[in-house]
This record gives structure tokens, sequence and C-alpha cells, in this order.
């Protein structure tokens, strides 16, 4: 018995100087846009629209009863409102830009959902709130949320959890890493999967963005 003890406590003693890493969580690039050649090209003018600042070109797929939020605000008036449409230097272009950016997938012939963060999040991933997926190839988990800060490891297209006591700021997220440690990774290669997403719809033949939304 003073063996078994003795090996139990060993045992604790090492798991407790080496902690269990749990295995990551992968959540890899997607974009079906191709499966279909008219959402491709549909998505493609739309980008190109996005680019130019075209704003009769951007409202010319808007769903008139786009929604919007998950109030009362929905429809292409307060859409045109809450985005400041008339304004080129207006969030629309980035934001939209970005949701495009980072693919999406398919959710019925007809449907379609950006970016693939949202439309393809993992139920193990865990909550969007709790969670952020990695969008990008070895990306540097930082010591300091400044960018000549120690490299603690790289992140490829993972989910990992947010710090719940660290929210980071404009440029940096906070995160756990499995070790425990806290890291911090720009936030231009993180995404949350609550983060703006859009949907698409072919409605009489013709593709059209029915939400531009954030949040649950």
């Amino acid at each position: 018995m003073r063996i078994r003890s003795l090996l139990a406590a060993s045992c604790l003693g090492l798991m407790l100087a080496f902690p269990v890493i749990s295995h990551a969580v992968s959540l890899l690039p997607v974009d079906e846009a191709a499966k279909q050649s008219d959402f491709f090209t549909f998505r493609a003018q739309l980008q190109i629209a996005l680019t130019k600042r075209d704003k009769a070109a951007v409202l010319a797929v808007v769903s008139k009863t786009v929604q919007n939020g998950f109030g009362d605000d929905n429809g292409i008036d307060n859409f045109k409102k809450n985005w400041a449409i008339d304004k080129p230097n207006g969030k629309l272009w980035e934001t939209l830009g970005a949701v495009l950016a980072l693919g999406g997938s398919f959710q019925s012939d007809s449907s379609f959902s950006a970016p693939y963060v949202a439309s393809s999040w993992p139920e193990t991933a865990g909550d969007g709130f709790e969670n952020i997926a990695i969008v990008g190839n070895k990306v540097n988990v930082r010591k300091a949320p400044k960018t000549d800060s120690e490299v603690l490891q790289t992140l490829s297209y993972e989910v990992v959890p947010l710090d719940a006591n660290d929210h980071g700021n404009d440029e940096w997220v906070a995160i756990k890493l499995p070790d425990g440690k806290k890291g911090y990774v720009s936030r231009s290669f993180a995404r949350s999967p609550v983060d703006y997403r859009a949907s698409f719809e072919k409605v009489d033949g013709r593709w059209q963005m029915t939400s531009l939304l954030a949040g649950d």
C-alpha cells in the first residue's frame, strides 16, 4: 500500500509540474462559392463594388427586408442609415469586404453564409462569445500586446479560448493557450463567429443580401 501511495503522489506531482494540454480544435478555411458559378460571379461583382465605394451597386443587391440586427431596425432604409451608406469612409465598405474575403458555405442551393468562421463553426469549438478563431497560418502569439514582444508560439487555423479577464484592445486579442498561459494575437488574424456575418439568398433567380449583422 505504501508503494501505491508513493506512486500516486509521484504521478500527481508530475501532473502538476506538466499540466495536461488539451487538443486544439481546428477550423480550416472554407469557401464553397465556386460550386455555383452565378453566385461566384455575383460575389466578385459585389467585391468590386465595395472596392470602388459604389453605393448604387451595393444597394442594388440588398434585400428590401434585409436583417440588420435582432431588434426592430430591419429593412433597407435602416440599412442605409445604420451604415451611413452616403459616406465613402463609412464602416460598411471595410466590414462587408472583410466578411466576403473570408469565404463561406452554402446552407442550401439558394442560400450562402459568410464568413466561414460563422458558417462552419464546429460544435466542439464551444461558445462563440468565449472562443475565437485564428484565421491565418503560423500566426504569432506574443507575450505582450506589441509587435516586438516575445513570441510564445504560433497558431494556424485553430479555435482558442479568449482570456475572460483581459479584453485586449483595438489591435490585439488576449487568448488562453493550452498550457494556461495568456498571449496576444493581432486582431487582423482573429475572428469571432458572432462578429459581422452576411447571408445571401437566391430570390426569383437573383442573388440578394438578406442579412448583415453581428451578435446573437
